[in-house]
């Protein structure tokens, strides 16, 4: 993830596991207004949770990036980042046509039009950021190099998305975290979301959280199990939230019992962790 022009992976809400997507080059040229074809796009886990938060500040993953565009300052980063992971889990290649953007799905392809020289590239969004004021979206080294904005370091520019198989509204692009928002799960249409409380090598500490956050009235409350994991591990859930609105009402719950940083899980329905039999 970006971070004033930095890379930062961050693991709060995106520490989800999930395949990572074939990463591919558009060649450094005057874009088209039709994306590459033969390329899978195919929407990561770990790139699209409901929401995360930087810096105070909840962004929500667009659930489509149909009819997207928008203008703003583009910036670049390069060398020092080059083959650190982006937040779906590619490898970050400079050479390559990529980029970084805050709430766009991943992966998604965009047309960046230099609005000063006309000139256009495709890319693909595959990281999160940059999250600096009034920053729009950040380039990969070629991408801002066929731009020509290595020089200046940023540029104003139009990001246009290009036809996907994206379907379903955008929800809004970013809100403080004490706004409750009531959109549905959308970023992974059937995706499962949990609140996890704690994880335990132990199952009876496992077991003793989940009876107390049940004895003070929070339903949905379960061990999930190691699944082969070595050593094992106990992880307290509450869950699933069909809405981020419930899953806000349900963390303000658990903060008034002192339990601190709770964390994001999404999970495919045919591959969520089963409830542990502690018995």
């Amino acid at each position: 993830m970006r971070f004033a022009g930095s890379t930062l992976f961050i693991t709060l809400a995106l520490l989800i596991s999930g395949c990572s997507t074939t990463r591919w080059e558009t060649p450094v040229a005057q874009a088209t207004s039709k994306a590459p074809a033969n390329q899978d796009m195919t929407r990561t886990r770990r790139g699209n949770p409901p929401f995360y938060e930087v810096f105070g500040v909840r962004y929500i993953v667009m659930t489509s990036s149909e009819g997207y565009k928008e203008r703003g300052v583009a910036s670049w980063y390069g060398k020092k980042f080059h083959g650190n992971p982006t937040s779906n889990g590619e490898r970050y290649d400079m050479h390559r046509m990529t980029a970084a953007h805050k709430t766009l799905p991943l992966p998604t392809n965009v047309k960046v039009t230099n609005l000063s020289n006309g000139r256009s590239v495709i890319v693909r969004v595959n990281d999160r950021g940059p999250f600096v004021k009034n920053r729009l979206i950040d380039l990969s080294y070629a991408a801002a190099q066929e731009l020509d904005i290595i020089g200046a370091g940023t540029a104003q520019v139009e990001v246009e998305a290009l036809n996907t198989s994206y379907t379903g509204a955008i929800t809004a692009a970013a809100a403080p975290p004490g706004e409750k928002i009531t959109e549905p799960v959308g970023a992974n249409p059937g995706a499962l979301m949990y609140m996890q409380v704690g994880a335990f090598g132990e199952p009876n500490n496992a077991r003793t959280l989940a009876t107390h956050l049940t004895n003070q009235g929070i339903a949905g409350v379960a061990v999930h199990g190691s699944d082969g994991e070595t050593p094992a591990m106990y992880r307290v859930r509450i869950g699933p939230f069909t809405s981020i609105g419930d899953y806000d009402r349900v963390a303000t719950q658990v903060a008034s019992l002192n339990i601190t940083n709770p964390r994001l899980v999404v999970e495919d329905p045919g591959h969520s962790r089963q409830p542990a039999d502690l018995r």
